[in-house]
């Protein structure tokens, strides 16, 4: 396997939380575990096939922990590890930027 390596913790970090979905799991599992269709439902607008492949992702990068419990029917809980825990909090002040100006940003014309 290759070793990552980075210019700064700002190139660490947006390759670890990059993309459209990933900040947003993060947020949904802010309260606590969640089962799938929880987690799906708290992360408006992500397909079924997204959301697996972001929580396996997410999971191989230490952010999630996936935890099946063995009954019938079958049970599996998403939940934030430590190291998710921490990025969660990294990213507050972000979001709170963004409902801050949200109007400004959405005012501008996409492109």
């Amino acid at each position: 396997m290759k070793k990552r390596s980075y210019s700064c913790g700002l190139d660490a970090a947006v390759d670890v939380v990059g993309g459209k979905w990933k900040a947003l799991i993060l947020w949904g599992l802010h309260d606590g575990p969640r089962r799938f269709g929880e987690l799906r439902r708290a992360v408006p607008g992500i397909s079924e096939k997204s959301l697996i492949i972001q929580l396996r992702e997410m999971e191989h990068c230490g952010l999630v922990n996936r935890e099946v419990y063995h009954q019938v029917p079958p049970r599996v809980e998403y939940s934030l590890t430590d190291l998710g825990q921490s990025l969660n909090q990294a990213l507050i002040p972000l979001g709170e930027w963004g409902e801050k100006n949200m109007k400004i940003i959405e005012a501008i014309p996409a492109a």
